[in-house]
């Protein structure tokens, strides 16, 4: 079954070229340019990921956020202006995974779409029991637990002390698991948007996790996908 995208944009000639793109890549797109309107359909319909821009007719874009949030899971990715930094934390406070300024390069939209895709799939996946994942929010991997509630990782039943970003990094990475994730990613998720510093922290954190995981209970945990980022496998 083909992806589906709501793309809500109120620009005419904007949300023409991006639909063209998106259909060109093999998706299945709904347009939209007004906000009251796009909730209707976001609500009705079985979106699997939506763009949504925050200046809209009928409705903002960052109430239409909200209120969607609020009765279903469905990625957004925000369109916004580049100086609206209070829309942006807005928005990614309110819920959206991701957001991209105007005027933007469509291989960067294609990139964050896909990469939106595949996290969100990732969560599912968990969400759904599968292996590396359990229910009340406790993830697994071999011998290793991450209790989210507690906030406490052991292996083996022995408990292993992290900091709340080591902490952060391994539950992103597991809830992940098989997916590479780049280090913008890991740093956003773990250090936030308005991090200001290099993404040469996540290295740091990483090699944290292994001293005291890989290298203490000799497993092979966290891989390195030269040039790209980190992942954990699903086998063990």
């Amino acid at each position: 079954m083909d992806t589906h995208i709501l793309l809500v944009e109120d620009e005419e000639k904007l949300a023409r070229f991006v639909e063209l793109e998106l259909l060109h890549e093999g998706y299945q797109v709904t347009k939209s340019g007004n906000g009251r309107e796009a909730l209707e359909l976001a609500l009705r319909e079985p979106f699997d990921l939506i763009l949504l821009d925050i200046m809209l007719p009928g409705l903002n874009g960052l109430e239409v956020l909200r209120r969607l949030l609020r009765e279903k899971e469905v990625p957004v990715i925000l369109l916004t202006a580049r100086d609206a930094v209070m829309d942006k934390v807005s928005g990614l406070d309110a819920g959206a995974v991701d957001y991209i300024t105007k005027p933007f390069a469509i291989e960067e939209l294609l990139a964050r779409i896909r990469v939106a895709l595949k996290l969100h799939k990732g969560r599912n996946a968990s969400a759904q029991g599968e292996e590396h994942a359990h229910q009340e929010g406790v993830l697994t991997w071999g011998a290793l637990t991450l209790d989210e509630p507690r906030h406490q990782v052991k292996y083996d039943g022995h408990e292993i002390s992290l900091t709340n970003r080591e902490f952060l990094m391994l539950k992103t990475l597991l809830e992940n698991r098989d997916i590479v994730l780049s280090r913008e990613t890991l740093l956003n998720r773990v250090c936030g948007y308005d991090f200001v510093g290099e993404t040469n922290i996540v290295d740091v954190y990483i090699r944290y996790l292994r001293s005291k995981i890989d290298d203490v209970f000799g497993v092979k945990m966290i891989h390195t996908v030269r040039g790209v980022g980190y992942v954990i496998k699903s086998e063990a």
